[in-house]
């Protein structure tokens, strides 16, 4: 049977054979056994609901083995036959192009070569779904191949609710991923409802299906490792020779070697996953794999001798380096971490002294005994960064929950007022000044030929734009229109793509739209062959409200509140997106933080130029005025410079309050 009718059918209509899971990929760690008796016949009750009667008996036993063995019923058995992989646009059956785009998309997000563990649906972050199981993603894409331009697919937490009738100005799919009622998003509850199979953990660009592989947050790395530097050597130094020591080369921190190398320093990348180490080496992304601490060792003195730009994945665990490195008095300039700590009890975060066989087995068969020795592995790794840093180590968060958890566990992390964090958020001292607050985030787009010509014609107007750009800008932000002229300028060469053909950069929201403007003008003409996709990472201005992340930055109270993420999912449906998502979750934990994401095809019509302008002015804007809001000084230099240029905007403006007003009130 042809792809096309495969993807028409859904769910077969004869029951496939049994499959078993591949030795080939990454599977996701067995999740700890939580369910009573009667929660575990609901699991089955409700995952059998997808299949007719007649199965049952069937499927029953065999759910019920997966749900004991694995924790998850994942449903092996209704994996396609066919490849997961992006196809060109014009492949997938479909009677819109925006329908046969988010195909696209969703396939791009489980391509083997891009998913932590596709098999399980995971995409990254060690728990971050594109679905629960297989009848999700086969009904899902049969509704796309029979959606038209007035019907929009609902989707709660993978499970496709059905198409619904709406409008041509309608988002076609709508999609929202574990958003619980508030007193049920501890770790646990999502172990219980995801085993139910009545939510998912979306993480960001996962479960909104916008994930582009690594290449989506090596931009991000390099500008922060480049930037962290800045901070750290004097004007006539550079980063050569220079060390960047963290942890992960799973999904998203996959991207930390390749990252450092275009920041132009030493990284060196722990791993304790010996498939994902291999898996960045094979695709590039790393450049030498070592496999004991002499060796590691004696290559980062030899490296750091000779002034070279290489990265390093050592196989074994993070909190042996920055030990050994102690004793060996290796210098580490920059430190951070990237390991999943959202997730820490379930594969996010391996503890030190344990193989990852070992770990695995214990988070398990014994859940708390492997919470202690994460825990106490976090005040080790605590205490040997703290040995660093009074050396003059620079040390940040990455966003990952690492200082958060750290101090859950007892950690000696804390500052002397023993409310914040002795260490800062990257977006605290980088990301957020510097490039949120100005409206700069990580634009994103695909080529949905599938063509590689197409890339080179984007990468090629999209530097036309910013150089454009940058000859009118004003001083506060020619450095980050420069760092990304860089960027696009020697992106074909750094090898970033990995599935889908897709690129971004950091822009905003004037460079978003002129871009988006010039690619809709170069689909029309002929310039390019296919429709382009629009997104973005939420980890980005508007999309995410995260209080030790994206918002670590807002300090007028507000930031452990999600207003901003909630309208900016719903501004964005109603002014053109072609999907919107919104979910409890994401790199720093269930609960933790509300993101939200969006979709947009362009197709080379005048109504994408219509929407791309007021979907794209709306979706930076919002964020801000909220940091203007909040008193963040480049923010309402932002927002006043965005009011001068559009007269129909009119945002509520702070007015600052000297201290003497308040020094003596209480």
């Amino acid at each position: 049977m042809e792809f096309k009718e495969q993807i028409q059918i859904g769910i077969p209509n004869d029951l496939p054979p049994k499959k078993e899971r591949s030795s080939a990929v990454s599977h996701a760690p067995n999740r700890k056994q939580i369910l009573s008796k009667a929660e575990k016949q609901l699991a089955i009750r409700n995952a059998l609901r997808y299949f007719p009667s007649k199965w049952h008996s069937i499927l029953a036993p065999e759910f019920a083995e997966e749900l004991q063995t694995f924790g998850r019923i994942y449903m092996y058995r209704f994996q396609p036959s066919y490849k997961i992989v992006a196809r060109p646009i014009s492949e997938y059956p479909a009677k819109t192009t925006h329908a046969a785009a988010i195909m696209l998309m969703i396939q791009n997000n489980l391509d083997p070569a891009i998913a932590q563990h596709p098999q399980e649906l995971i995409t990254y972050g060690g728990n971050g779904a594109v679905f629960q199981n297989w009848a999700q993603y086969l009904l899902t894409m049969q509704y796309l191949s029979e959606m038209t331009e007035e019907q929009t697919l609902h989707m709660y937490s993978g499970h496709p609710m059905g198409l619904f009738p709406s409008s041509k100005e309608a988002p076609r799919v709508v999609v929202t991923n574990g958003m619980m009622i508030p007193n049920y998003s501890k770790p646990d509850d999502w172990e219980k409802y995801n085993a139910l199979g009545v939510t998912q953990y979306g993480q960001m660009t996962a479960g909104s299906f916008m994930y582009i592989g690594p290449q989506g947050i090596v931009h991000g790395t390099a500008i922060t490792v480049m930037n962290a530097f800045r901070k750290v050597l004097k004007s006539n130094e550079t980063s050569a020779g220079k060390l960047f020591l963290t942890a992960g080369l799973g999904g998203m921190s996959g991207a930390q070697p390749k990252a450092g190398t275009i920041a132009g320093c030493i990284t060196i990348c722990a791993e304790v996953n010996p498939h994902a180490a291999k898996k960045r080496f094979e695709q590039g992304w790393v450049d030498e794999l070592i496999e004991s601490l002499d060796a590691l060792v004696k290559r980062t003195k030899e490296a750091k001798a000779k002034d070279e730009v290489i990265s390093l994945a050592y196989i074994g665990n993070v909190v042996d380096v920055w030990e050994r490195f102690y004793k060996e008095q290796i210098y580490i300039h920059l430190g951070s971490d990237q390991t999943s700590l959202h997730n820490p009890w379930a594969g996010g975060y391996y503890p030190v002294g344990l193989s990852f066989e070992e770990a695995n087995l214990m988070m398990n068969q014994d859940p708390e005994a492997f919470k202690a020795k994460v825990q106490e592995s976090l005040c080790r790794h605590a205490d040997a960064v703290n040995l660093h840093t009074e050396k003059g180590t620079y040390f940040f968060d990455y966003g990952n929950a690492f200082l958060l958890e750290a101090s859950r566990a007892g950690a000696d992390v804390m500052a002397s007022n023993n409310i914040d964090f002795k260490y800062p958020s990257y977006v605290q001292d980088i990301l957020g000044p510097m490039c949120f607050d100005y409206g700069f985030g990580p634009f994103r787009w695909v080529c949905s030929s599938g063509n590689s010509k197409d890339l080179r014609k984007t990468d090629a107007i999209a530097l036309r734009v910013l150089k454009t750009l940058k000859k009118e800008a004003p001083p506060e932000i020619q450095q980050q229109l420069q760092d990304n002229i860089k960027w696009i300028s020697e992106a074909e060469q750094n090898k970033l793509v990995v599935g889908s053909q897709a690129r971004i950069l950091y822009a905003d929201a004037e460079g978003r739209a002129e871009i988006a403007l010039e690619f809709n003008k170069a689909i029309a003409n002929g310039e390019l062959s296919a429709p382009i996709i629009l997104g973005r990472d939420h980890h980005d201005v508007s999309g995410t409200d995260s209080p030790y992340r994206e918002t670590s930055n807002i300090s007028d109270g507000s930031k452990f509140t999600a207003d901003m993420a909630i309208h900016n999912v719903i501004g964005d449906s109603f002014r053109g997106a072609t999907w919107v998502s919104i979910h409890n979750g994401g790199g720093v934990g269930w609960g933790e933080v509300t993101n939200g994401g969006f979709g947009l095809v362009l197709d080379g019509s005048q109504d994408a130029d219509r929407k791309l302008k007021n979907m794209l002015f709306y979706d930076v804007n919002n964020g801000i005025s909220r940091r203007s809001w909040a008193r963040n000084k480049e923010a309402m230099f932002a927002i006043q410079r965005e009011m001068d240029r559009t007269k129909t905007l009119k945002v509520t403006f702070p007015n600052l309050v000297e201290d003497k007003y308040l020094e003596n009130l209480f």
